[in-house]
């Protein structure tokens, strides 16, 4: 089993950046990717960056391209999500994801709020 514990969500002014962390924990040495989803008030559940965890390979999602940077650190088994440039239309509950070989996990979610 593999847990996820999020931090770093918050409310913030539009424009601003936050830094969100995920620390995995447990079965994590069969790692293939981390990432971030997020989920908007009565939306799907979308693709924000994943990150894969043998080379560093990233993927982004269009909206976030170019404001987003994720990250990991190997040693302390952690992926993080820079978010500069936020905009309202960021708002969402952001969730932490992990891919292994024949599974994933999900984090339970931190609150990401964007003022305008």
């Amino acid at each position: 089993q593999v847990q996820l514990v999020e931090s770093g969500g918050g409310l913030v002014r539009a424009g601003g950046s936050l830094r969100l962390s995920c620390a995995a924990s447990g079965r994590t040495f069969s790692s293939v990717a981390m990432g971030w989803f997020r989920q908007a008030p009565e939306k799907e559940r979308e693709f924000v960056a994943q990150i894969t965890w043998y080379d560093g390979s990233t993927y982004y999602a269009d909206s976030v391209k170019g404001r987003f940077t994720i990250s990991r650190d190997i040693a302390k088994d952690t992926v993080y999500l820079q978010m500069n440039s936020l905009k309202s239309e960021d708002t969402a509950v952001y969730y932490c994801h992990l891919v292994a070989p024949a599974s994933d996990y999900w984090g339970q979610g931190t609150q990401v709020t964007v003022s305008s």
